[in-house]
């Protein structure tokens, strides 16, 4: 008798539904994450942004800006593979390979001004770390000590086209890009008119380093430069004294009338 209650064909409706759910997480996180390390690489002045959209190759950039060989992540990688179905072997070489990420992330928040304990957060949240390095304001910085591994085998000394080498640890250039004074990258024209410094003449050398416990002298002072003294104001104009109007003249007094008669006229002869 078939005593089948219907489990076998649940959970295959069950997978048939979460199979294509778990796709399209993958496919968006993959997005998110290459998105992310495209921002890395244009800090690192890695040349083409296609790279960082590109399967493997893209970690094995991200692995090689952090002082590893890159195809030291290629073997583990395979090695998976191929040995996975050795449920120890298998999950040892995973491990492996997580770590030799965890080591390259450290090298490349150490160029992004991010300590150690930063390693935290990859180890939980990769993407999170990564959006984190991608969006903030560091800059990448090449002018850190060497990695401990910089002249063992796992030291980065390959050499990639539009990938630029980092610090000159193990023998191998500088980032051309980020760090001054070291030579243009393949590809690179000088702007319109611009004009080289000169190089120095013959036999000029640099003047000697001074002597072990040399202390220059203390610098003499600078003398106050004097203030110029404020202009004086000039005095107010004087204004003339105003004169007030004279007086009118007050007029004659009228003379009273008098009341003797008027003298009489002489005869006339």
């Amino acid at each position: 008798m078939d005593y089948n209650d219907g489990s076998g064909a649940g959970a295959l409706i069950a997978w048939l539904v979460l199979a294509p759910l778990l796709f399209l997480f993958a496919i968006a996180g993959y997005i998110i994450a290459s998105w992310f390390l495209m921002k890395i690489f244009d800090k690192a002045g890695v040349q083409g942004r296609w790279r960082a959209w590109v399967p493997v190759y893209n970690t094995l950039i991200f692995v090689k800006l952090g002082d590893l060989n890159p195809w030291w992540l290629l073997v583990l990688w395979g090695g998976g593979i191929v040995l996975g179905w050795v449920p120890v072997l298998g999950s040892l070489i995973g491990i492996a390979a997580f770590l030799y990420t965890l080591m390259a992330a450290w090298r490349v928040g150490l160029k992004l001004q991010k300590e150690a304990v930063w390693l935290i957060l990859y180890f939980f949240l990769a993407i999170v770390w990564l959006g984190i390095n991608a969006f903030d304001r560091s800059r990448w910085n090449t002018a850190i000590p060497a990695a401990p591994w910089a002249g063992n085998f796992l030291a980065d000394k390959t050499v990639w086209s539009g990938v630029p080498p980092q610090v000159p640890a193990g023998g191998y250039p500088a980032n051309p890009a980020t760090a001054p004074g070291y030579g243009a990258p393949a590809g690179y024209q000088p702007p319109a008119g611009y004009t080289p410094p000169p190089a120095p003449p013959a036999g000029y050398s640099a003047p000697p380093a001074p002597p072990a416990g040399y202390t220059p002298p203390p610098a003499a002072p600078a003398s106050p430069v004097p203030t110029p003294a404020a202009p004086a104001e000039p005095p107010a104009a004087t204004q003339p004294p105003v004169t007030p109007p004279a007086a009118p003249e007050a007029p004659p007094a009228a003379e009273p009338p008098t009341s003797e008669p008027p003298a009489p006229e002489a005869p006339k002869p």
